[in-house]
């Protein structure tokens, strides 16, 4: 069985997790590592709505439109791998990578996130709010990035069970998740930021010829992601022979962390 749901035009962050729940489930039925990310961003999607319940956010009816138009860049992404489209090429690398069998768990998680902070959240904040209205979200986009950026330590916990030698990772080299991850999420908040600046205070919202570097930007480092260097990959090999390779089960498992898994809320940045 193959994937081949329609994804994209979410209207409230409700129907993005609509969406998400039958990406999940149709990953899951079809044993497609597809998803992997989406289970991880379904947590931060509801992480989101309770932050928006509960005040958490400046402006909570900003911080859902923001948040709509962020999952809806990776939903239509997704539609249009899935349905011979042409999503943004780091895009591509992330849902082409979802078929490498020798990309350990964590990686396929950063590949997503590579792309949905690095190139999407620029350009999401940028059209929640354009023009000088920019330098008002600045804080909650710091608390939506936070959450995002908070939940990859604590997966990395709850995945041990499925990727027993993942501690490994510090051993192989005093930065090595750094080395596998190869962008620290501080500096990918901050790059991501610039993104919307530029975008939101520009003479051009869709600045073409400056997304499509982004994009080749953005892609590089995912493709440093996937595949950090010949020794790396020996002691990324050696993490993987203990991974569990039941699709369905790591997803699973990935979803069952549930709130829990994310940072309190008072603690996100």
């Amino acid at each position: 069985m193959n994937m081949n749901g329609t994804y994209g035009g979410a209207r409230s962050i409700d129907e993005v997790l609509l969406q998400l729940d039958r990406v999940v489930e149709e990953a899951r039925s079809s044993s497609s590592r597809l998803g992997y990310f989406a289970a991880l961003y379904r947590m931060v999607t509801r992480k989101v709505k309770e932050g928006i319940a509960q005040g958490f956010f400046e402006d909570g009816p900003r911080m859902e439109r923001l948040d709509v138009i962020f999952a809806n860049r990776y939903l239509e992404a997704l539609n249009a791998h899935l349905h011979g489209g042409r999503p943004t090429d780091c895009w591509a690398l992330s849902f082409r990578s979802a078929g490498n069998s020798r990309l350990l768990i964590l990686q396929h998680l950063l590949l997503g996130m590579n792309a949905h902070i690095n190139y999407d959240l620029g350009i999401a904040a940028a059209q929640t709010s354009p023009g000088a209205e920019i330098g008002s979200l600045y804080a909650d986009f710091n608390k939506i990035n936070s959450i995002l950026a908070g939940l990859v330590g604590r997966v990395v916990d709850e995945i041990q069970e499925l990727s027993p030698w993942i501690r490994l990772l510090d051993r192989i080299d005093t930065k090595a998740e750094f080395a596998v991850i190869n962008f620290s999420m501080m500096k990918a908040r901050d790059c991501a930021w610039q993104v919307a600046e530029r975008l939101a205070l520009g003479d051009d919202a869709a600045d073409t010829p400056y997304l499509l570097q982004l994009d080749n930007d953005v892609t590089y480092l995912g493709g440093k992601v996937a595949d950090p260097g010949f020794w790396l990959n020996l002691g990324l090999g050696v993490i993987r022979s203990r991974e569990s390779s039941d699709i369905p089960r790591v997803i699973d498992v990935l979803s069952g962390t549930g709130t829990d898994a994310a940072p309190p809320l008072d603690q996100a940045v």
